[in-house]
């Protein structure tokens, strides 16, 4: 990982050094606020040359005026104040540090871009997870890095008028932030560095936070009857694990809400092998794991005031002579039985037993699963949102307008009586793949007879945890998508 920004706020401040950034609205006069800093340049011949008028996410910089202690200042638009939001002010962070995120030092003032109702709190909290984010780069095997790519600290201070109350906000943004930065590390990572067992050993370095961490082996999920995920595992050398964390957050009375995450640490396909071409990528078919890690992080860092159960299966998919066959039957912990059609639809089978199991021990309030399930979700939603379905409107409703607010957006999808019956097996309960068409929703009514009638939502992410576009606040093959939409419905929804 690169080195990460350290941040500071101020109401005031005056920058004597480094990089001094200005933000500024839309058609603002610029020559007063050069004369306002003592900083002799000509702001305006500047700003004609080149273009600058102050919409969102432009930016001019000019070197500054000989007699300086500065290196350069910048001026960056922030648009029209209608526009604001966190969501525009993380995003303002992250196209700042893509910019100037390698200086040493950074000077950010608000101070000429709007009063203290114009620019709130939340607002510069969120302008530093952006910029914090933006930073982020996953180059632990690199080990000739050119000078542009070495580690660098960064300080950058963030003035405003509401900085300190902001300083409040952002140690639980923090947080958040480092959560998602988790997920990515643990989706970045090797395969042949990251197994089941080292994916164990991540989760339970949350016990230092505060989470109760329990590690399920191979023999305690056979005595528990988990034949669908250990299925999966059983032509694998590297015995499986499912990891329970809990966060007591809450009154000892209140249910917990709970998070249920699909690890598989890499998926050949199994003896349904997958083509060679860009099997790699496959390294990242824990990203749901990794989000629900990443989450009880969050969660955990800032105190969150809610019960939160999170639980991941832990396998690698692989084809060696143990391996499981097209054909086979097992019997899931919930005592139904799967055909096995096709060895690469493995991620349900893990999900089912873990999802069997949260239901039955935690009498959970919900449950959300996460998973890299299908790339049927791509072709219908391409990389932008994740595929949802639920058998609870409310719930789905709720977190629809937790990824507006986090903008981790989601769409959601049909189930029902006719999508089930594709997953109708002659041989057993039920087969584990419905064929070709309706990919996505037959996983999801694979997963639905597995939660009885516990509110659940399954999330779809195989396009956005992985591989998915670069955007303001990220840059990393690994997104860490997931862990901000769930903190968002939590906070927004479950906490006392």
């Amino acid at each position: 990982m690169s080195a990460l920004p350290e941040f500071s706020f101020a109401k005031q401040a005056k920058a004597t050094k480094g990089v001094l950034v200005i933000p500024v609205l839309e058609d603002a006069a610029l020559a007063p606020i050069a004369k306002e800093l003592e900083i002799d340049v000509d702001t305006g011949r500047a700003a004609t040359a080149a273009n600058f008028t102050g919409k969102a996410r432009q930016s001019m910089a000019m070197l500054a005026p000989a007699g300086s202690k500065l290196d350069k200042l910048v001026f960056f638009g922030l648009g029209k104040t209608d526009d604001f939001s966190e969501i525009t002010f993380r995003k303002f962070g992250g196209a700042l540090a893509g910019k100037q995120g390698k200086a040493s030092n950074i000077l950010v003032d608000f101070g000429f871009a709007g009063d203290d109702e114009t620019i709130g709190a939340p607002h510069l909290a969120a302008f530093a997870q952006g910029w914090y984010l933006r930073s982020y780069a996953f180059k632990k095997y690199k080990t000739k890095k050119k000078d542009d790519e070495k580690p660098k600290s960064s300080k950058v201070q963030i003035v405003g008028a509401n900085a300190m109350d902001a300083k409040k906000h952002w140690a639980s943004d923090q947080g958040v932030a480092d959560g998602v930065l988790l997920a990515r590390d643990l989706v970045n990572e090797p395969a042949n560095a990251l197994g089941p067992v080292e994916f164990a050993e991540i989760a339970s370095d949350l016990t230092k936070l505060g989470v109760e961490v329990e590690v399920l082996g191979e023999k305690e999920m056979e005595k528990l009857g988990m034949g669908a995920l250990l299925g999966v595992a059983q032509g694998s050398v590297r015995p499986p694990r499912m990891a329970i964390m809990k966060w007591n957050g809450g009154a000892t009375k209140d249910q917990p809400v709970a998070f249920v995450g699909k690890g598989v640490v890499f998926d050949t396909g199994g003896i349904s092998i997958k083509p060679s071409g860009g099997m790699e990528d496959m390294k990242g078919d824990m990203g749901g794991a990794a989000a629900v890690t990443g989450l009880m992080h969050a969660l955990a860092s800032r105190k969150a005031k809610c019960n939160v159960v999170g639980i991941i299966g832990l396998v690698e998919n692989m084809p060696d002579g143990n391996a499981q066959r097209p054909g086979d039957i097992v019997t899931s912990m919930s005592g139904q039985t799967i055909e096995i059609i096709n060895t690469d639809a493995e991620g349900r089978l893990v999900l089912a037993d873990a999802l069997w199991y949260c239901k039955e021990t935690f009498k959970p309030k919900f449950m959300i699963n996460l998973a890299t399930l299908t790339g049927a979700i791509l072709v219908a939603l391409g990389s932008h949102h994740a595929g949802i379905f639920s058998n609870n409107d409310e719930l789905a409703e709720k977190l629809t307008g937790a990824g507006k607010s986090s903008d981790e957006k989601v769409w959601r999808l049909p189930l029902g009586v006719e999508y089930d019956k594709m997953i109708d097996s002659k041989f057993a309960d039920m087969k584990n793949t419905g064929g070709r068409w309706a990919g996505s929703i037959t996983a999801a009514q694979f997963l639905q007879r597995y939660v009885d009638d516990v509110p659940w939502v399954h999330i779809d992410v195989a396009g956005t945890a992985m591989s998915s576009p670069s955007t303001d606040i990220n840059t990393s093959w690994g997104s860490g998508f997931g862990v901000r939409l769930l903190d968002q419905l939590v906070r927004d929804h479950y906490e006392s």
